[in-house]
Formats: C-alpha cells, structure tokens, sequence
C-alpha cells in the first residue's frame, strides 16, 4: 500500500465513524506499511480485530508500606516503587485536565485508539521506513504499563516495551478491551496512579509529594502542568539529576500549559500567569529502607516479621508477595520514649567508633511488646566518610531470622533457669550447701535425649569476685552469681529440666540451631540475642507468662480493612515459681553483683559475665518493663575479648556485667518508666519458699548473730546515749559483714 494508498484509509475511517468500522480500518492501516501491500496478512490482521480479548490482568500496584509508632506517628516506609494509590476524585482538576492535553485531547471521544493520532503516527513511520512516532492514547498506555507490570521476567518486559507494530496491535486490542470493561474515569485514574513521572515517583500522588511536598489534590496549575510533562519521558525531565533536566521540565510545563488554552480547557490568562511562574521545586526526599528510618533496628525486625511469621501469610512466598504490593500501614509496638532511653543510655558510654558494641531491647511483660531496639553502631552500609566508625548491617540487637548476626553468650543471666526450675522442685530460699574452690563436671549430666554430656576434663573456677568455695544458699549463690553453685546446682535438679524450663521461657539460640545442652548451660554458653532475653525475663515480670516477642499490633491494608496481631502467650511457669524468682533476683540490686545501682523503684535482675570475658550482660525487670544489654567484640567476641579494652573513652581492665551493662540497663529502664507509677512485684508464698537449710551457711549465720547479740549488750552495759549505741552499731555492721549478704 502507498502513502496515498494510506491517505485514502485515513479518509474512509473519519467518514464511517463507528467503533467497529475504525478498528478494521484502522488495523489495516496500521500494519499495511510493514507487510508491503499483503493483503492476506492484513485480512488476518482486521480480523483480529473483529473478536476482543478479555481485557488484561492487572496485579495490584505496588505501593509504599508505612510503619507507626505505638501512638500513630510515622518513623519508616520501605517500598519498591515509591506509590501512594489515590481516587481520581482526590487529585486535583487540573492535573485530570493537564494530561488529557498533552497526552490524548480526544480521551474522553474515542473508544480506547485515537484514529485520527495513530494514522497520523503511521504515515510518519510509513516516510522514516519504521516505527519513529507515536500515537498512542491514554488506554493504550495503560495497556503498555499493565504488561509492564505483570511481566515476569527480562524476556517479557523488553516484549512489552519493544517498539514494534505487533506491540501496537496488541495494545490497540487490549485498549478496546479495557474501554468495554470501565468507564473513562476508571481508566484515567488507573493511568494516573501507574504512571511513572521521575525521581523515583510512581502515580501522581508520589510524584506531588517528590516534587512539590504537597498532594495531588492540593496541586496548583503550573504544578499540574509540570507533573503532566514529565510522564512522557520521566528521565529526559528528571528535576532531581540537574540543571538541564529541569530546563527540559520546564520546557514541557510551558508546552502543556499552551495546549490547555488552545484547547480551552482553562482561561488563557492563568495559562499565561503559570507560565510566567518559575518551575517553584521543592524536591521532598522520600525515603525508602530501614537505612533511612529514625530507628533502623526495629525496622529491619518489623520487616523480617513480615516475611517470617506465619501469622502474616501461610506460606514464605506469599508473605514475600505480600510484602512486596506494598500499601500495608503497620501500627507497631515502638514507644519511641523508651527507644530515645536506650538509645541515649548506649549512647553516653558506648560510640559508634568503637569495636566493641552494646546492643538493648525493651520488651512488656504479659505482652511480649516490643518497645526498644538500639545499639551502638549506626545501622546501613559504609560511606566513604567513616569519621564515627564502620556501621553494620546487622540488626545487632534481634536474632538472625529478623536480620541480626550470631549474637553473645548470655553467660549468668541463665543462672535464673537453674533457679526456677529448683524453686519449681520445691528448694527454699536458704536452702543450699557447700561448694569446693573449683569443680569437674565429670558425671551426672544427661541432655534431654537421655545421653550422658559429663566434661571430665573441664574445670569450672569462680569468677572475680564470687569467692573461692564455701557454703551458699539459693539467694547467696544467685546475688554473688556463683558459678560453681550453680554448676552443682544444676546437676542436682537436672540438665534436661533446666533445659525445658529455658526453652518454655522462649529461649533460643540467636542462629536458630539446637540449644547446646551442656553442663555448662547454667553459664550461658548458648549465643543469644537482647530482644530474646528480655521477652525471656519479662514473663517473670507477668508472673511466670511467656509472651513471643511482638512488634506489630495491628495492620491496615490497601482497602483499609484492619487486622489485629493479637499476643502469642502462655503461662510457662507457676505464678508462685515467678514469684520467688523475682524476689530472689530483686537481691541482686541490694545485696549482689548490681549493690548500689537501682532505678529508684523495685526491680529484679541478673548479671552475666563470660569466662574469659568474651561478653557480658545484664537483664532485668519491673512489672512493667524488661530490658537486656549485651557488649562484645563485633569483631569476634572469642579472637576479642572484653580485657584491657577503652569503650567509650573509658577504660576496662575487664568488662563484666555490673560494670557495663548493667549501667546502660539503669539509665535506660529509669528514663523509660519515668512516666509510668510503680507496680509492685507480688510477695512470695513464704510458707513455700521460705526458710531452707545450707551446712556451714548457718553456722556462720549463728555465729555472726552470737557476735552481734555480745556487742549490743556490752554497749547497753555501758549506758551511753542512745544517739552513741547507733553510731556503733553502724560501725560494727560496717566491719562485720552478714554471711547471707
């Protein structure tokens, strides 16, 4: 077929003037130029047209996930297309008017191919000798971004995006079908939200926030025109890239602010007004990823929730597809006063420089909620700047299903496993007995397969400061934290029961392999991670209720429909056994390894120093509250151990759990239940657990008492003033120090 031959098709089809007659006619024309007069082809190709296709499948759009605070405030947004869904009756006229103009003036007068734009188009490609121009309508386009977006792999989007006229035809007749499915209106609006405009905006509501910090309904002209401008080549107008980017927008704007008046579409005084105006960016950052969140951690732990939980989809790969539509609104369990407590506690003994590092997690009790994950590096990859030290990419403080790495040996905070679990088996509070200066694990061990892990050739020593042997009771052993107590202690009630009571607590290891039922397992040699710790010692807070860490509470979809995440608890223990554990452990803030560092309200807790100081720890609580504070080596806590180390400007001779975590526990648990009134811890069942007895421990326990009744009555003999027997008294107590202390 010749131009002229072309030319007279061009003329028939504006003389039929119904649908049906314009799409033969018009597949006629449009492929007559490629297949060369073939007039077989161009009857198979017409009667392609005669029978539609259903109109394309269309995924979900991909839009941005918003996380909130637990009181509704905004902190993240991860998404893989920057998209904001929005009605066509929450953008702006203008912007409706605008890319009507530039893009297809007769949308709302043909049905899905504008004929008169595409044989044009076809005469101009049928002259350069191919595809060089073209005429596509607005449905056209929205057929070409559907397939886009359903295209699975390379192969099929570069099909979807060839310029070839088979494309063409396919979209012509996929047009035709969408315009038999929606009205004009659904149409634009499906268009205005796919539509990719630059700068990493995708739909019109992300490119007005990107482009000019508002919305699309609160768009000026000038801002309509310029968003309308840039859709035909978003990266040829990018604002964001530079200087001539932004001429070429501002070129477009002018050239769609023209076609409005000549189209009458608006007055041409105000298109003569905004074109006067300057292009007035004001370029919003809109970022995406955890690396861009005010706290990064839990981010990163809310996003691995979602694709790990079964609770948010039965299977991995639809809670990956999930996930990755996007348009999900998370209210989560952050209270951002406690973060800014952890994070400040961290902050002003541990920096960012350093290579050792201090990770914390606040959990509720009788909840399992989340409040806090901080720690001492700065989360994201490396810039080239590394002034405040190298960051991580790990969630330093969760457990590797949520992002983190191997963790630290907990060391003695699982001391309080061995102590309910012998609390549980009905021991009292004195009872106990005595201990050598060091010890052989070498038989009376069985993991919970019923095999024997005795360690003949490994001796157990106390650490500094627990003293060399000697009698010691179930308070006295937990408050100097004991080492070889707690070791005998263990084989005395029983590995494996330690064990079950350990993981009915909700430990596991931060790698998620097996617990290492060892002897040793009292001492913590088992890897963990601060947010597994302290949900673990929150349940003794909620009296003896386990509650599985929880970050989200409630989740709104794209449609709005809202879905609570209820807790995930159980009573793993008796209230009565959380009871006597939790009076025991308050000990250690008055008579044990944390003396003299309380939080100005009762609280209970429990140091955790390694052997060899490759870690340290402090977890502990309130009724209200639960936290966790680990340090080690990010290096490698084994080839790094915590000894004649400067953290923070300060220097160690060894790091051991009241020295350092335990400091950032106080700081930290005090700011964060600044605002909240004290809950009391329920009194144990003293007919119960009260009382016991401990060989040597009470010996000495009489005999201080002995000693003491002679003072006070050799004082009271000499009749001095009361005033005067107190200032003694005081000395005396000072000198000679309680054997259960």
């Amino acid at each position: 077929m010749t131009v002229a031959g072309v030319r007279a098709v061009c003329l028939r089809t504006l003389a039929l003037g119904t649908a049906g007659a314009m799409s033969g006619v018009l597949a006629a024309g449009l492929v007559a130029p490629a297949l060369g007069g073939a007039g077989v082809a161009v009857k198979n190709v017409a009667d392609a047209f005669v029978e539609l296709p259903p109109a394309p499948r269309e995924e979900p759009l991909t839009q941005v996930t918003r996380l909130l605070d637990r009181h509704g405030r905004p902190f993240a947004q991860f998404y893989r297309e920057n998209r904001v869904i929005v009605p066509l009756a929450r953008m702006h006229p203008y912007v409706r008017k605008a890319i009507v103009a530039i893009e297809d003036a007769r949308f709302y007068e043909h049905g899905g191919l504008d004929v008169r734009g595409t044989l044009r188009a076809a005469l101009a490609n049928q002259q350069a000798g191919g595809v060089r121009q073209g005429g596509s309508s607005l449905t056209q386009q929205l057929v070409k971004n559907i397939l886009v977006k359903n295209a699975d792999t390379e192969a099929e989007r570069r099909e979807a995006t060839q310029r070839s006229l088979a494309r063409k035809i396919t979209e012509a007749r996929y047009a035709m079908a969408l315009e038999h499915k929606y009205s004009k209106d659904e149409i634009l609006e499906r268009y205005l939200n796919i539509a990719y405009f630059g700068a990493g905006a995708h739909g019109v509501e992300a490119a007005a926030r990107r482009f000019f910090s508002t919305g699309a309904a609160e768009l000026t002209l000038a801002q309509a025109a310029t968003l309308a401008g840039a859709v035909r080549s978003p990266y040829l107008t990018d604002p964001s890239l530079g200087a001539r980017q932004r001429e070429r927008l501002l070129e477009r704007r002018d050239l769609v602010l023209d076609r409005m008046a000549r189209l009458g579409m608006v007055p041409a005084a105000a298109a003569e007004a905004a074109r006067r105006s300057p292009l007035g960016l004001r370029m919003q950052a809109q970022p995406g990823g955890c690396e861009a969140s005010r706290y990064p951690y839990f981010c990163l732990y809310v996003q691995r929730e979602l694709l790990t939980n079964p609770a948010f989809g039965n299977t991995a790969r639809e809670r990956r597809s999930r996930l990755a539509r996007g348009g999900l609104v998370l209210r989560t369990t952050l209270d951002p006063a406690a973060q800014r407590a952890a994070e400040s506690a961290i902050a002003a003994r541990v920096r960012p420089a350093d290579t050792e590092v201090a990770a914390a997690a606040m959990v509720e009790p009788g909840t399992g909620r989340i409040r806090a994950m901080a720690a001492s590096k700065k989360f994201g990859r490396n810039p080239g700047n590394r002034d405040n030290g190298p960051r991580t990419t790990y969630n330093l403080p969760a457990d590797v299903a949520h992002g983190g790495g191997q963790g630290f040996q907990a060391g003695s905070t699982f001391k309080v496993y061995t102590l309910a679990t012998a609390l549980q088996q009905g021991w009292r509070f004195n009872q106990g007995f005595d201990t050598p200066g060091s010890f052989v694990p070498a038989q009376g061990y069985r993991d919970c397969r019923g095999r024997p892990v005795n360690a003949p050739r490994v001796r157990i020593h106390n650490a500094s400061g627990e003293g060399k042997g000697g009698p010691h009771s179930l308070s006295t052993g937990t408050w100097k934290s004991v080492n070889i107590f707690y070791m005998m202690l263990e084989r005395k009630v029983g590995l494996c029961n330690v064990v079950r009571t350990a993981k009915a607590l909700g430990v596991v290891r931060a790698d998620g392999g097996p617990l290492r039922e060892v002897p040793t397992f009292t001492l913590g040699v088992n890897e963990m991670d601060p947010v597994t710790v302290a949900a673990s010692f929150a349940a003794f807070g909620a009296r003896g209720r386990y509650c599985r860490p929880q970050a989200i509470v409630e989740i709104a979809d794209r449609a709005g429909r809202r879905t609570r995440v209820r807790p995930a608890c159980a009573q793993a223990i008796e209230r009565e056994v959380a009871d006597a554990v939790s009076h025991v452990l308050r000990g250690v803030f008055t008579k044990g390894t944390m003396r003299g560092q309380g939080i100005g309200r009762p609280a209970a807790g429990k140091t955790g120093t390694n052997n060899g100081y490759t870690s340290a720890w402090f977890a502990g609580y309130t009724p209200d509250l639960a936290a966790a504070v680990s340090v080690g080596d990010i290096r490698g806590s084994y080839r790094y151990p915590l000894r004649g180390v400067t953290i923070g400007g300060r220097y160690y001779g060894s790091v051991q759990g009241a020295s350092l975590p335990g400091p950032i526990w106080v700081d930290s648990m005090r700011a964060a239940l600044r605002d909240t009134p004290p809950t009391p811890f329920v009194r144990p069942d003293m007919g119960r657990f009260g009382g016991g007895h401990t060989p040597g421990l009470d010996r000495r326990q009489d005999r201080y008492k002995d000693r003491l009744s002679r003072f006070l009555r050799h004082w009271h003999r000499q009749g001095d003033h009361p005033r005067l027997h107190r200032k003694r008294l005081l000395w005396w107590l000072g000198h000679h120090r309680d054997p259960r202390d």
